[in-house]
């Protein structure tokens, strides 16, 4: 075989210890399609998570004093049910959406107290 004739998985050029595939293209995966017309969207400034062995429940509610303790209970308004494995997957795309979130506008303080201005900060303290 000259150097000029094609066979097949075999570069034009090379010799037969040379030989080298032509990269074959691989399907892209298929596309997750998720219906969420029923879907109910609610806000919630509190979570609270519990669980068994076999499974996390997530509370979500409105906390409608979220500086300091509430004066009455905090109405949970959605639960869900996850298993471990969701969770997991859960906590990863939490995880990853956060860090987008802060390379692009800075860390995220989750301590309320170091968020509020002194003058703010001081005043609620002395209503505590």
């Amino acid at each position: 075989m000259s150097k000029t004739e094609k066979a097949e998985g075999i570069v034009e050029g090379t010799t037969p210890g040379e030989q080298t595939e032509q990269p074959q293209q691989r399907p892209a995966p298929p596309q997750l399609q998720v219906n969420d017309a029923n879907a109910i969207a609610c806000y919630a400034n509190f979570c609270r998570v519990t669980g068994s062995p076999e499974e996390l429940i997530i509370d979500f509610g409105l906390n409608p004093q979220p500086v300091g303790m509430p004066k009455d209970p905090i109405e949970v308004k959605q639960r869900i049910i996850v298993n471990f494995f969701t969770a997991k997957r859960l906590l990863a795309a939490l995880q990853l959406s956060v860090q987008r979130h802060e390379a692009v506008f800075g860390v995220l303080e989750t301590d309320i107290q170091k968020r509020l201005r002194p003058q703010v900060a001081a005043q609620m303290q002395a209503q505590g």
